[in-house]
């Protein structure tokens, strides 16, 4: 397996239930655990990230509520984003912002891309992109 040279590793409150929704859900899938760690590496489409149930001595810089990852989303290229859309809605996950075509001006002229927000169990904000 190859890794991306960037990997975010979201701290999440239910292992069991935000590996359940990254798989059964979103479609993911488990690349490796980690025995006897409540630690996950998943990925999808080329995207990977890495989910760990949050301890006591984890990389912990203040308390930890909901939402996590406040600030943030984190985006996901997927293939067929029309079909990916249509499975989730139909998944029954509420949209944090509905399908769109946005236009972004990059150093190179204007991006072009649909794109979709939810918020996983843990409140992360996930983009999806084509």
């Amino acid at each position: 397996m190859k890794f991306n040279k960037t990997i975010p590793e979201l701290s999440v409150f239910s292992l069991e239930q935000s590996k359940r929704f990254y798989l059964d859900t979103l479609k993911f899938k488990v690349e490796y655990e980690r025995p006897g760690e409540p630690f996950v590496f998943l990925s999808k489409d080329g995207n990977q990230v890495m989910l760990e149930e949050i301890h006591d001595s984890g990389w912990n810089t203040a308390e930890l509520v909901y939402p996590l990852g406040r600030g943030i989303n984190l985006s996901f290229e997927i293939p067929a984003i029309d079909n990916f859309y249509h499975e989730i809605m139909s998944s029954g996950v509420s949209l944090f912002r509905e399908l769109t075509v946005s236009r972004y001006e990059g150093a190179d002229g204007l991006i072009i891309q649909k794109e979709f927000l939810i918020q996983d169990p843990n409140g992360y904000l996930l983009r999806f992109t084509d």
